[in-house]
């Protein structure tokens, strides 16, 4: 990684000092090349509302050991599906929130699986071990899985932490998300925006805010 932090600076210093020889044409073709050179790639199209459960069937491996599934999840009344992690500071911030929004939840027989798809740092604060000590620190008594490959967090189009998606009896998104509308900020929370969603969902009403704006860390992807 370091020889790939010296061509790029190597390459901004040649711009800079010929930045009068370059045009348009050749800079476009520098910027795309370090995107290659570094493996960035598009982030994925987030599902929209009412899509299906994507990947329903994968199994998963669980910090107590066994593998499960979003559908082996999934209740009566549906599913929430959260990517996290151990180490990102919003979703520090969150851990109450996450922790009463979990409970709501499976009160409301609805199932909750936490994803943690941070595949770049699987070797270190993201190992299945840190995340069975976190869990613990936590006391989850939900499912927190692994997404190996991060495949489901593509296949959702997931890009943060916290980032949540609530999905109804028949499986099918209802809210896409953030938890609350000041995921900086607790003590500033105006509306809780998937609390509400649950009701709503429970209730059999239109749910009033379908989508907002997930704030948080990017999820580390392989090679990102």
């Amino acid at each position: 990684m370091s020889g790939q932090y010296l061509i790029t600076a190597y390459i901004i210093f040649v711009m800079i000092k010929f930045k009068d020889m370059l045009n348009k044409f050749s800079i476009t073709i520098v910027f795309i090349s370090l995107a290659f050179l570094f493996g960035f790639r598009f982030s994925p199209n987030v599902i929209p509302i009412g899509s299906q459960l994507p990947m329903p069937d994968l199994k998963m491996k669980e910090v107590r050991g066994k593998e499960v599934s979003m559908k082996d999840c999934a209740r009566k009344n549906g599913l929430l599906v959260m990517f996290t992690c151990n180490s990102c500071p919003y979703v520090r911030k969150n851990q109450e929130r996450t922790q009463a929004i979990c409970t709501f939840a499976m009160q409301n027989n609805i199932g909750v699986i936490l994803l943690n798809s941070n595949e770049e740092e699987r070797e270190s604060d993201e190992s299945l071990e840190a995340m069975q000590a976190y869990a613990k620190d936590q006391n989850y008594s939900w499912n927190y899985v692994v997404d190996k490959f991060n495949k489901v967090a593509d296949a959702f189009g997931a890009n943060r932490t916290p980032e949540c998606f609530l999905f109804n009896s028949s499986l099918n998104l209802s809210y896409h998300g953030a938890i609350d509308d000041n995921p900086a900020d607790g003590d500033n929370v105006t509306r809780q925006h998937l609390k509400e969603a649950i009701k709503e969902l429970i209730a059999g009403k239109e749910i009033a805010v379908k989508e907002s704006r997930s704030v948080g860390c990017t999820i580390h992807r392989r090679g990102e």
